[in-house]
C-alpha cells in the first residue's frame, strides 16, 4: 500500500517533470487514501512549483516550462481544491486578478498567477479585456484582500484608475490593497493611480505580497 508521504512526493515530481495526468492521478490517489487536500496542496504541489518558480527567478528555466509546470500544478487543483473544507478556505488570502479593459496581453499575468497559487494564495482570474465595474464588483463579492491589475499597453492604463475610483465609490477600497504593473507602468503611475504598490515584475508581487500584505 502507498503511504502518504509517497503520493504527496509524486504531486511534487509530476509538477517539476511537467506531467499534468500524472498530477491527476497522484491527486485523486490522494484523496481515495484519506489524504487532508491542503496538505497534498501545501507539501506536494506547492513544493514542486516553488521548485520550479525559484528556477524561473534565477533564469534557470524558462517561460514554456513554468508555463507547464503550471498545467500540472492546475490539473491536480482542480481535483484537490473542490475537497477542502469551505472552513479552510476562508483562512487563505485572497488576490483579484485581471488585465483591464481593451488589453489582451495576458502572459505577465498568467505568470503571476501560477506563482500566487504556488504561495498558497486563491487566485480569483478575471482574465483579460476585463471591464473596471466588473473587476470592483468581483474583488467585493469575493472578499480579496488583494486586487493585482495589469496593462501592457499605455492606451488602456488609464482603465486602471478607473477600477480604483469604483473601488472608491462602492466603499470597498480601503479593505483591499491595489497593485499595478505592465511594461507602460511604474512606480510614478502607479503613485499617481492611488494604488498601494508596483510590481516590477511577477516575483515583486509576490515577494510583495509575502512581506505581510
Amino acid at each position: 500500500m502507498t503511504n502518504k508521504e509517497e503520493i504527496i512526493g509524486r504531486l511534487a515530481l509530476s509538477v517539476q517533470n511537467y506531467k499534468r495526468a500524472d498530477a491527476a492521478a497522484a491527486a485523486k490517489e490522494a484523496l481515495d487514501a484519506g489524504i487532508d487536500p491542503l496538505e497534498a496542496i501545501n507539501d506536494g504541489l506547492l513544493k514542486g512549483m516553488t521548485l520550479v518558480g525559484d528556477l524561473f527567478s534565477k533564469h534557470k528555466a524558462f517561460l514554456p516550462q513554468l508555463l507547464t509546470a503550471a498545467a500540472a500544478m492546475y490539473g491536480a487543483l482542480d481535483i484537490l481544491l473542490p475537497a477542502i473544507p469551505k472552513g479552510k478556505q476562508q483562512d487563505q488570502k485572497k488576490v483579484t486578478l485581471a488585465v483591464v479593459e481593451g488589453d489582451v496581453h495576458d502572459i505577465g499575468k498568467n505568470i503571476l498567477k501560477t506563482l500566487l497559487t504556488a504561495g498558497g494564495y486563491l487566485v480569483d482570474d478575471l482574465g483579460k479585456d476585463v471591464p473596471a465595474d466588473v473587476i470592483a464588483d468581483a474583488a467585493q463579492e469575493n472578499g480579496a484582500q488583494v486586487v493585482a491589475l495589469s496593462a501592457l499597453m499605455t492606451t488602456t492604463m488609464f482603465k486602471m484608475k478607473e477600477t480604483l475610483d469604483l473601488l472608491d465609490e462602492n466603499g470597498y477600497r480601503q479593505d483591499v490593497k491595489v497593485t499595478v504593473g505592465g511594461s507602460p507602468t511604474s512606480p510614478e503611475l502607479a503613485k499617481n493611480l492611488g494604488a498601494d504598490h508596483w510590481d516590477k515584475n511577477a516575483q515583486d508581487a509576490v515577494q510583495w505580497l509575502k512581506g505581510g500584505i
